[in-house]
């Protein structure tokens, strides 16, 4: 029985938020971890690249909420399976640019339909008023908290 004094973990917002989250990542990872052996920083460098094309290591790490450490090793391993080519800048030799190379694409195409399918089939299990008031929901959070996804 909680008290005023206690915080229930199980029934506070973000806690439901981050494990739901986590749930549904390790779900998907899944998919990328059998079809190519990819861990979860891989998978989130490979996929901002395959999105946006050409980013730095910074804006990667931005982009998808992870360490720089994080991103350096996906880069290193996504490199060595050259998946991925780096780029000096001319402007800044410290800053380099990184992109996918022609197997990197080839791959990141082979898992765009995929990870549809999994976001699909996951949304499929809700009924029509459950998905438009997750939809809802999450845009309604998103604006509370001025957080736009693309830029972050």
């Amino acid at each position: 029985m909680a008290s005023d004094d206690t915080l229930p973990l199980e029934e506070f917002l973000p806690y439901r938020l981050n494990r739901l989250a986590e749930s549904v990542s390790r779900e998907f990872a899944k998919t990328y971890r059998d079809r190519h052996g990819l861990t979860r920083p891989e998978w989130r460098t490979f996929a901002t690249l395959g999105q946006y094309g050409s980013m730095t290591a910074t804006a990667i790490g931005a982009h998808s909420a992870m360490h720089k450490t994080k991103v350096s090793r996906a880069v290193s391993a996504l490199e060595e399976r050259k998946w991925l080519t780096r780029k000096p800048d001319p402007a800044d030799r410290r800053t380099e640019h990184l992109s996918l190379t022609k197997a990197g694409l080839a791959a990141y195409r082979e898992m765009v339909p995929l990870a549809k399918a999994f976001e699909t089939e996951l949304l499929g299990k809700l009924g029509a008023k459950e998905r438009e008031a997750l939809q809802n929901g999450l845009q309604a959070l998103q604006s509370i908290l001025n957080f736009n996804p693309s830029e972050d």
